[in-house]
């Protein structure tokens, strides 16, 4: 396990918690609209930071946090992913845990050892256009299997997809949608061409409007609790 950086506060990525986010390095999907291609590739070397003085922060920080957010690049790819937020959670806080649902018996295990408090995990496209959305080959029912996992958890969640043009049509995300429902959230997230995406030639690519999009939320809005453009 690599840890390729720290935010040392956030006021969004935890809902209603003063959290940090820690972010882990390596992933196992290669999707081309991702800006986190430095987490992804391992290409770290700028960012690493050490365990040792991850967890000085967390003591330094005590009685200030209430949460923290693991996130990568993908974080239950580590096999000592289960011990580390043990002892993320000797200091009193809560985990989220952001994953995208690649790794359905690593879930179940931190659900059944009550190791994390909320998930979020982003759906990348209909169960039927995957591999173009993550760039690899891969079992599609790992997929299905990690959204149901999440569903009955217990915990609370959250079901989010960032469209993008060439990646997904407006159709694509009404589909996303009745994949997931019954849901308690879902959150559509627009690309952005403002940053360096792992396949350079989305630089170019025109994101969806905001009237459009927000139409389409409109229509999916009855199949969950909460669902928003973000």
């Amino acid at each position: 396990m690599r840890i390729g950086g720290l935010q040392k506060t956030t006021l969004i990525d935890y809902p209603s918690e003063i959290a940090c986010v820690v972010f882990l390095a390596g992933c196992n999907f290669r999707c081309p609209f991702c800006f986190s291609k430095e987490l992804v590739l391992e290409d770290i070397d700028l960012f690493e930071i050490s365990f040792e003085e991850f967890f000085l922060f967390l003591e330094k920080r005590k009685g200030q946090l209430d949460a923290c957010v693991i996130c990568g690049g993908e974080p239950t790819l580590n096999k000592d992913l289960a011990d580390f937020c043990r002892r993320i959670k000797s200091y009193g806080l809560k985990i989220k845990l952001d994953t995208n649902g690649s790794n359905p018996e690593v879930i179940q295990d931190l659900v059944e050892k009550k190791l994390i408090d909320y998930v979020a995990m982003d759906v990348k496209a209909p169960f039927s256009k995957y591999k173009k959305a993550i760039a690899v080959d891969f079992n599609i029912n790992r997929i299905k299997n990690s959204i149901e996992i999440i569903k009955n958890s217990g915990l609370d969640y959250e079901f989010r997809t960032t469209v993008v043009p060439t990646i997904h049509t407006l159709s694509d995300i009404k589909e996303i949608a009745k994949q997931i429902a019954p849901a308690k959230k879902f959150f559509i997230q627009n690309f952005r061409n403002d940053k360096e995406p792992l396949d350079i030639n989305f630089k170019k690519v025109i994101p969806f409007s905001i009237v459009e999009l927000e139409e389409i939320v409109e229509e999916i809005k009855p199949y969950f609790e909460i669902c928003y453009l973000r």
